[in-house]
């Protein structure tokens, strides 16, 4: 799946790094840019692999670092199982070995993404729908993390229209994206689609990351977080319709 030669490790690291300094500035972003760089590199697949150990541990980090843990997972919980069902059936697609599908879909996925969070103006969710709508957005959310390694879409949106205190999203977010990492372990491991040496190269890519995200956590107090995630999505949307349209080149 991955050769361990000193060009890919220099790529996988440099990747990192810049995923976590993404994240260390605007609190969110590193399984996305991780995927979105290394999908252009490699397969989808082999991206998504390596993505597993940062994406673990620096969202955990997040989802632990909050003051509403118990009280998120009783009112998300519908959509966190959805998410798990809808990513394990989903990960069929990247076990499939279609690179050019997958990195397609990825493309698409990323515009979307970026497309909406730039452009589209901000939902406001009435409580009594979440009864019915977590669990779709959870299972929507699953089939698209599974089939590209990409957990924003459309989690994020809908989080973000909850209402929710800016503490109470950051952690709700870090639990949405746990959970899709665990999600997509299993269901790449359940496909047999998840190597050891992408699990080492993984484990190795977790220093780079930790240390973007210090990087980018001092680089917050010196910049404007707003200008800096315009440009991180202007970013994932040239990147994410380059993939979608190479098929098409």
């Amino acid at each position: 799946m991955i050769e361990p030669s000193l060009s890919v490790l220099l790529a996988v690291t440099a990747t990192f790094f810049g995923a976590g300094l993404v994240k260390g500035v605007t609190g969110m972003g590193l399984p996305t840019v991780a995927m979105g760089v290394l999908g252009a590199l490699v397969s989808p697949l082999a991206a998504a692999s390596l993505l597993i150990v940062p994406s673990l541990v620096t969202n955990l980090w997040q989802l632990l670092d909050g003051p509403a843990f118990g009280r998120l997972v009783r009112r998300l919980w519908p959509m966190m199982a959805a998410i798990c069902a809808g990513t394990v059936l989903g990960a069929k697609l990247l076990a499939g070995g279609d690179a050019g599908a997958t990195t397609t879909a990825l493309g698409v996925a990323l515009v979307v993404y970026a497309a909406f969070t730039l452009f589209a103006r901000q939902l406001h969710m009435p409580e009594h729908a979440e009864r019915w709508l977590s669990p779709l957005i959870g299972g929507t959310t699953g089939i698209v993390t599974g089939g590209t390694g990409v957990f924003v879409i459309p989690a994020v949106p809908y989080l973000q229209a909850l209402g929710l205190p800016r503490d109470h999203l950051v952690q709700a977010l870090g639990l949405s994206f746990t959970v899709s990492t665990v999600a997509l372990a299993l269901g790449l491991g359940a496909h047999g689609a998840l190597a050891p040496e992408a699990l080492v190269l993984s484990l190795l890519a977790l220093a780079p990351a930790l240390a973007g995200m210090r990087a980018g956590q001092w680089l917050r107090n010196r910049i404007s977080p707003a200008a800096f995630r315009r440009l991180f999505l202007a970013f994932l949307l040239l990147l994410g319709t380059e993939m979608a349209l190479r098929p098409l080149l």
